[in-house]
């Protein structure tokens, strides 16, 4: 059999290329690991992409709560599409997304590259197998640490992995949702759709596999195209609201239906993804068909003018296996806000809890999400193998119960909980040890993750090598509450009433009085970006008009960092441009014992704040 055929070896592979194994490989890649990223699909971003349109939502509960924004790699991420994507292009966004993998230097993306099979030795994966289907490629990969990200858990479940599906007991974890005997109950799999007013009627003929629905079947589910601003229609809304508003017609969208959800009829979602596929497909249509032709003479839809622009054809799934690790996030730890001694990750997603079979159960309301205030840490043993001693994951296949998994898989969540992984399996290969044996290093670990703009709540900045949390540090000017000091309190966001950061107006200075002469190589400034307002590529109208045209006015633009010596400046950098929270200032090597930061100007406020400074 003619075979084209290589094999390459790297120090980490990430299979699965959705926003949580985008994240971890960039991160790994980052921290210095020659680093592979296995995609099956033409574009990164997983259900976040084009292909799929799902818009990126997380902690701050679509900003209800929006101090918990996450920060780190996927901000940087959506504050470069920010900057050059005002139109909320999907296009655009995969073009974002595919510039910052290829630029970075240790990073090798594979795309249309399937993993089909790995060897396993020791109960540790040696090396994975896969085809790029487009130049007939076959590789044989490997490495001493693979990361999965596949959703599935589809590497683990080739390599033996513990896992689970469908719903625990409530005597097991003590959950307060939870039945009171296991099922197989599970979250469906769900395709987009988008339509567009075209200022005229226009006609719809449905297709033949097109499967017919009534106003009573549809009566739970808001399903016009005319949007009202107040409702939400693209995330789980409040049960409240979602009661008083799901029987009438003045609550709709043109952009959905994240309830189109099919869960399938046996005990294996994932056997049955391409028969849920097409059974998605049909009643997609069907659904548009009912809402342009409904003849029942109860409804107006609203919908004369309006056209089918976009129809997903890949279905986004929610649910499937979960790989075990030696944490399961319970609900009970999401309720309880746990903060974890070795927490990496954080989440605030409601604990949400769709209709069992999906659309098909009419009668319910398609989803029940369990709100709460604050957030809740994920603990480093929920993102590692439990059996397989060189497997992380990352994404919606962690290590959690049904009901931690039902808050614990939204995008940005799995996208940070990524980042932290594609930090730790770097640190693995450092030290040449296994995820495991990583636990003594945690402390690092948690540092490097604060360090990149993560944030882990309970955590702070206490890096031995930040000179600048050993220096003296004055202004020019301070905002009362906004006091000079605070840039170096450990915290590198407001939270509450708490600013915990300089607050000054543009052309003041900061100066950090190192505790000696130091050979500066980095300084890092994290800015105010105002969280209240999105920054998320959307089809959903209503998250689009929540929006601002451009980076966040209140970032700064440009700044100017002088290093001194004995009272003299020995070296300047100036930053111009900059549309990023985290803004990484290389220097040139100067000794100096005083560092000088002025902001010179904003994207449009007239005020400045820096959350914080760091001098390596």
């Amino acid at each position: 059999m003619n075979v084209r055929y290589e094999e390459k070896v790297f120090d980490v592979i990430v299979v699965g290329a959705g926003m949580s194994g985008l994240c971890a490989a960039m991160a790994s890649a980052r921290q210095g690991a020659h680093t592979a990223l296995i995609n099956a699909r033409p574009v990164l971003g997983g259900n976040a992409s084009s292909e799929i349109r799902i818009h990126i939502s997380g902690a701050d509960q679509s900003i209800k709560q929006p101090d918990y924004a996450e920060g780190g790699l996927l901000y940087e991420l959506m504050l470069e599409n920010k900057s050059c994507n005002d139109n909320f292009s999907y296009s655009t966004w995969d073009m974002v997304l595919f510039d910052k993998a290829k630029a970075e230097k240790n990073l090798d993306v594979f795309f249309n590259t399937v993993m089909y099979d790995c060897d396993v030795a020791d109960n540790r994966i040696t090396a994975v197998m896969c085809v790029q289907e487009t130049t007939e490629m076959r590789y044989r990969l490997s490495a001493p640490v693979f990361v999965d990200a596949t959703g599935n858990g589809t590497l683990g479940y080739y390599a033996g992995a513990r896992w689970r599906a469908g719903s625990e007991a409530k005597s097991e974890f003590g959950e307060l949702h939870a039945p009171e005997e296991p099922n197989n109950y599970r979250m469906g799999n769900t395709i987009m759709m988008k339509a567009k007013d075209m200022g005229h009627p226009v006609k719809f003929t449905p297709p033949s596999f097109a499967k017919k629905l009534t106003e009573k079947q549809l009566a739970k589910r808001i399903h016009c195209v005319q949007m009202r601003d107040t409702i939400d229609c693209s995330d789980s809304p409040d049960p409240e609201e979602y009661k008083r508003t799901s029987m009438t017609s003045s609550a709709c969208n043109d952009y959905g239906y994240w309830w189109l959800e099919l869960c399938g009829e046996g005990d294996d979602i994932i056997a049955e993804f391409e028969t849920i596929r097409d059974d998605l497909m049909a009643y997609a249509y069907g659904i548009w068909d009912h809402i342009k032709n409904n003849g029942e003479g109860v409804h107006d839809h609203q919908a004369e003018n309006f056209a089918l622009e976009w129809v997903g054809a890949l279905p986004g799934v929610r649910e499937s296996r979960r790989l075990v690790g030696d944490h399961l996030l319970s609900e009970t730890d999401i309720l309880n806000h746990r903060i974890f001694e070795d927490a990496v990750c954080y989440g605030g997603w409601c604990v949400d809890l769709h209709a069992p079979h999906g659309l098909m159960d009419f009668d319910k309301l398609p989803s029940d999400c369990n709100f709460y205030e604050g957030v809740y840490t994920i603990p480093y043993r929920s993102y590692y193998s439990k059996n397989i001693h060189n497997l992380y994951m990352a994404g919606r296949d962690i290590s959690a119960t049904r009901l931690g998994m039902a808050s614990s898989r939204i995008i940005g969540t799995c996208a940070v909980g990524g980042e932290a992984v594609g930090i730790a399996a770097s640190m693995c290969v450092r030290y040449g040890c296994e995820p495991k044996e990583l636990v003594p290093h945690m402390k690092e670990l948690q540092q490097r993750i604060l360090k990149e703009d993560g944030f882990l709540p309970g955590f702070k900045n206490e890096d031995p090598e930040d000179l600048a949390l050993r220096a003296r540090v004055s202004a020019t000017w301070a905002e009362p509450g906004g006091e000079a000091e605070k840039v170096i309190n450990g915290i590198s966001r407001k939270l509450g009433e708490e600013l915990n950061g300089w607050a000054a107006r543009p052309g003041d200075s900061l100066t950090l009085a190192l505790d000696g002469v130091h050979r500066i190589s980095q300084v890092r400034l994290t800015f105010d970006s105002n969280f209240a307002y999105p920054i998320r590529v959307t089809m959903a109208p209503n998250r689009q008009k929540q929006q601002r045209p451009g980076v966040p006015r209140e970032l700064v633009k440009d700044v100017d960092v002088e290093f001194l010596k004995d009272g003299q400046v020995v070296e300047t950098v100036r930053v111009r441009d900059n549309h990023q929270r985290l803004c990484r200032i290389e220097a040139g090597g100067a000794e100096a014992d005083t560092v000088r930061v002025t902001p010179v100007s904003t994207n449009g406020s007239e005020r400045v704040v820096v959350y914080e400074v760091r001098v390596y």
